[in-house]
């Protein structure tokens, strides 16, 4: 299997391209890494390949939050320059700064 370098990173704000939900990646698998449950359980004619970058979120949407499991290709940029308001963002991030978080871990000390 080639290798792939995922499209985005860490503290990126993204919003899926088919459903309403949008959130702040906080972790990548190189490729599909859930169970084969979860996968077979996503309707036939919008399944996602698993060679690709999946990308964990936390996410949100007019109701709720949550986390979320989503293929690259389900991904696009978040271009509404609006924060996050997941409550897990501020244990694991700065910002928003310049339209995307700064993973704590990062912080210059």
């Amino acid at each position: 299997m080639p290798i792939r370098n995922a499209k985005f990173s860490i503290g990126d704000i993204v919003h899926h391209r088919l459903h309403p939900f949008r959130g702040v990646i906080y972790d990548v698998d190189p490729v599909f890494a859930n169970t084969e449950e979860w996968w077979l359980s996503i309707p036939e004619e919008v399944r996602p390949v698993k060679e690709q970058p999946y990308y964990h979120l936390l996410a949100e949407n007019e109701q709720t939050t949550y986390v979320a499991y989503v293929s690259e290709q389900n991904l696009v940029h978040d271009a509404s320059g609006e924060p996050v308001f997941h409550p897990q963002v501020g244990e694991l991030f700065l910002g928003p700064e310049n339209g995307r978080y700064v993973p704590r871990m990062m912080q210059a000390n």
